[in-house]
């Protein structure tokens, strides 16, 4: 996938996440309807972890 896309994501981390940019993840939940890209608010030009949003579904609701 080409990170030019990546970058007009719209990202989002936790409302738990501090505003000292602490260990967060990021996550781009409207980016397309197959996969949901999740980074480091750390380093949001570094790797970028492309997770099926059917295991991504899963996830998220094992945590409720």
């Amino acid at each position: 996938m080409n990170r030019n896309c990546l970058n007009a994501a719209t990202w989002i981390k936790s409302s738990y996440s501090d505003s000292n940019g602490g260990n967060c993840v990021e996550v781009a939940p409207e980016f397309t309807s197959a996969v949901v890209p999740v980074r480091d608010s750390k380093t949001p030009d570094g790797p970028v972890l492309m997770i099926p949003r059917s295991a991504w579904s899963a996830f998220t609701s094992s945590l409720r």
